[in-house]
């Protein structure tokens, strides 16, 4: 049986990926941070190995003997750089340093906030953990995939606006002409071990969506749940000042009170950002994998509409 090292198997795609490839016929050993999250890992089939991305013997030890890494761990709360840069990129460039073999098959989770790493802290630590791929220790065999939102059962980022959906409201923080797409969780990891299982790996960047072309407004994803709701929702498209106001003051509350936020001016500008489309033509002449799950099949087995 094949083993993979991965990283973020506690976390919502890190822990569905790691179900996948246990599904394959994989083994599967998991970075953990506490003796609770060992045992969740346990329970779940996986190998867990206690510490944290800043320890190199336990990444080490994480990655001994396996046949293939995947990194989903990162940090998507914070309110200045540092908040990100401490795992999205010294983590990564810990990881890379401590794989024992740099031929070993290599997975990293980034996001396609990456392609606008001007907009926020969050995108800027991505794009910066995908150039590191660009130094002479890098593995020469690594997918970074860019997903948008990534929704599914156990997501704790767009639950809420699907539960406000529920309630008959839609607050939407993105401009009514704005176009995003999104995907399914379980095919993303089905993409991570599409590509893990085959012989001749392709290296590079690439995005990956649900399938539709040219994404959604949000107005066609409240429509998808109307149908799905049989009832009406009301769309309040948020106006952009106080989006801004309620994320500068987030920040600064988060500076005196010491926990890491959210909505940041950063996220607002992620949110209002016009084009979060992509195009998974690139990956699909490189990988046998095809999105299966459409948005209404997708919010159906997420909140059980329908």
């Amino acid at each position: 049986m094949p083993l993979a090292a991965i990283t973020g198997a506690t976390g919502f795609i890190g822990g569905v990926i790691a179900q996948k490839l246990l599904a394959q016929g994989w083994q599967v050993c998991a970075l953990s941070r506490s003796a609770s999250s060992a045992e969740r890992l346990k329970n779940a089939g996986l190998t867990p190995v206690s510490d944290d991305l800043d320890n190199p013997d336990s990444l080490h030890k994480l990655m001994q003997s396996c046949d293939a890494v995947v990194h989903c761990a990162g940090a998507v709360r914070g309110a200045s750089y540092a908040d990100f840069e401490a795992t999205n990129v010294s983590g990564t460039e810990q990881l890379i340093a401590a794989m024992p073999d740099k031929q070993l098959p290599l997975v990293l989770l980034s996001s396609l906030a990456a392609r606008e790493p001007g907009l926020s802290h969050y995108a800027r630590s991505k794009r910066e953990m995908e150039t590191l791929l660009d130094s002479a220790d890098a593995p020469p065999t690594c997918l970074v995939l860019r997903p948008p939102p990534v929704y599914g059962p156990g997501d704790r980022e767009l639950m809420p606006l699907f539960q406000a959906f529920e309630k008959g409201l839609a607050p939407l923080p993105a401009p009514a002409d704005a176009r995003v797409s999104l995907i399914y969780v379980d095919d993303l990891a089905a993409a991570v071990v599409a590509w893990l299982q085959r012989k001749n790996r392709s290296s590079g960047v690439y995005e990956i969506h649900d399938g539709q072309p040219q994404g959604y407004t949000w107005d066609e994803v409240v429509a998808v749940a109307e149908k799905l709701l049989n009832r009406r929702i009301r769309k309040i498209h948020l106006p952009s000042a106080p989006l801004r106001l309620w994320g500068r003051a987030n920040a600064q509350a988060s500076r005196i009170l010491g926990y890491a936020p959210m909505l940041t001016p950063g996220k607002v500008r992620e949110l209002r950002h016009a084009n979060w489309v992509c195009d998974n033509a690139d990956l699909q002449k490189m990988l046998d994998w095809y999105p299966q799950v459409s948005l209404s099949e997708g919010l159906q087995r997420t909140c059980g509409w329908g």
